[in-house]
């Protein structure tokens, strides 16, 4: 019963959700780094 579901098909979108998520994660995390420069720029001058 643990092993029912656990078909290639299923890692393959396994595989393309988590590599959407991560890609997601990665341009979120530079996207906030990048206003939070932004704002400590406007703040500091």
């Amino acid at each position: 019963m643990a092993a029912e579901g656990n078909t290639p098909e299923d890692f393959k979108a396994h595989f393309k959700s988590y590599s959407s998520f991560a890609t997601m994660m990665k341009w979120g995390t530079i996207l906030s780094f990048i206003t939070g420069m932004v704002v400590v720029v406007i703040i500091s001058s």
